[in-house]
């Protein structure tokens, strides 16, 4: 089960990764630069394309592939076997919603530097399009550089904001996809195949979508701040980084990037359960 969530987690990586890297960089436009045009998605995208080429899209995947190593098969996996720990029977939604959160914070701990890792380099396209040179060459020179500079702690900076968003998403993720599925092959909608597996995919992504954005634009400020030992930084905390982007942004800007955020969590899943559920069904495993 691990070696196929992991595989399965890679492919949809892969795929939906540049609808990602335009999220990352929408959530941090405001913070360092005024707000003087309306920025969408497909401007996002176009400027990376237009600057860094088609590859730009990519920069920072290696590091999403390393934490989706780690982060996917424990929360996936996790929340199977807590499930049926919990109960032989069927759960209800608020009972697997809570197993689900559980899941995802144990999972992010442990992924918590890769993602560091990631969101540093997504971000480093910014600086490459100013014509400066990048803060790191690779994922490696990333992890070698923010040891030395910010200490061993600070790979897991940013992640309480970080593990609340991973309860929050793996709560509408988890709970939303195993009670939708459950419930379309239930009412006789659709046997356990793909059309149920595409329906449920879709409920969970914008269910978690909604309840995990204003923390996922928490945790990407936090995590791109780079500062040195006892150095300045534009945020003291979680809570000093959302009561700032509020009262200088406004309310709304808690749900920057919602759309691209919605747009890569509906094909991550779609691509993500669609392949689990047919290697499972290879492997000659039960559905999830």
């Amino acid at each position: 089960k691990i070696l196929l969530t992991s595989l399965s987690a890679m492919v949809a990586e892969t795929s939906t990764f540049p609808i990602d890297l335009t999220k990352t960089r929408i959530q941090l436009h405001g913070e360092s630069q005024p707000l003087s045009r309306s920025t969408n998605a497909f401007r996002v995208a176009s400027e990376i394309v237009r600057e860094q080429g088609v590859l730009g899209l990519y920069k920072g995947l290696s590091p999403a592939i390393i934490r989706h190593l780690f982060y996917t098969p424990i929360r996936i996996v996790g929340y199977e076997n807590l499930r049926n720990f919990v109960s032989d029977g069927s759960l209800s939604l608020s009972s697997k919603a809570l197993v689900g959160g559980i899941s995802g914070v144990i999972a992010q701990v442990v992924a918590s530097p890769a993602d560091l890792v990631k969101v540093r380099m997504q971000a480093d396209g910014r600086i490459v399009s100013r014509g400066l040179q990048p803060r790191y060459k690779g994922p490696f020179d990333a992890l070698k550089k923010i040891v030395a500079m910010e200490g061993f702690g600070g790979l897991w900076k940013g992640v309480f904001p970080n593990v609340q968003r991973a309860f929050l998403v793996n709560m509408g993720e988890l709970a939303c996809y195993d009670h939708a599925k459950r419930f379309v092959i239930s009412n006789q909608i659709s046997d356990d195949n793909i059309y149920a597996h595409t329906l449920a995919s879709i409920m969970s992504g914008l269910s978690a979508t909604a309840l995990s954005c204003p923390a996922d634009v928490v945790k990407t400020r936090m995590m791109n701040q780079a500062g040195g030992k006892g150095g300045n930084v534009m945020y003291k905390n979680s809570y000093d980084c959302l009561v700032k982007t509020v009262k200088i942004e406004g309310l709304t800007a808690l749900w920057k990037g919602f759309f691209p955020t919605w747009a890569r969590l509906g094909p991550w899943q779609f691509v993500f359960w669609v392949s689990y559920e047919k290697f499972r069904q290879i492997a000659g495993l039960s559905s999830f």
